[in-house]
């Protein structure tokens, strides 16, 4: 697949933001099918509870394979519990190596409070610099908004919303129907 085709960077936005002791954690709702809008109240962060551990995880891309991929996720928390660097690393490996895994379009933001990751489907897992990640076709106008907010007084969750706004108001692939999930510490 060439890198202009990565799936994961089209058709949503999720943003986390790690601030004041939390991760919060928002995506927008819509369902776009080409140019043409789907559905607009889509649930695509979700809160996980793998052998009674928070996660909260959001998704970019194919919704199936995102499902697929967050079932294999919380089965290697509970084989891993209360190491989610651990099982997102072990899911990453499979995602590259396994031949099934390897066509599943999507990208996961996840954290349990203490830790915000993005997991790629090129056997990534990365932990942001500046404590504030996005994917998806509005991922690059809600990160830079939210660095831009990082340095004031607003809270994770108003950073997360505020972006996401932005983002909403310039991409034409995100809209302002947000789910949003908090997790602290």
């Amino acid at each position: 697949m060439a890198e202009n085709e990565f799936p994961g960077w089209h058709g949503t936005t999720i943003i986390g933001v790690k601030k004041g002791g939390e991760v919060v954690i928002a995506g927008d709702g819509q369902v776009s099918l080409g140019n043409t809008v789907i559905k607009g109240t889509a649930r695509k962060v979700r809160r996980l509870s793998p052998g009674g551990y928070d996660i909260v995880a959001g998704f970019a891309g194919s919704t199936a394979d995102a499902f697929a991929l967050l079932e294999r996720l919380e089965a290697k928390l509970e084989a891993t519990p209360g190491q989610l660097q651990r099982a997102a690393v072990e899911l990453a490996k499979d995602w590259r190596t396994d031949k099934y895994l390897q066509k599943l379009e999507a990208m996961l933001i996840v954290s349990d409070g203490a830790e915000l990751y993005v997991i790629t489907g090129a056997g990534d897992v990365l932990e942001p610099e500046h404590d504030v990640t996005a994917i998806g076709s509005g991922g690059n106008y809600a990160l830079a908004a939210g660095r831009a907010l990082m340095d004031t007084e607003l809270s994770a969750e108003d950073v997360a919303r505020k972006s996401m706004a932005i983002a909403s108001d310039i991409c034409v692939f995100t809209n302002g129907n947000l789910t949003v999930e908090t997790i602290r510490k």
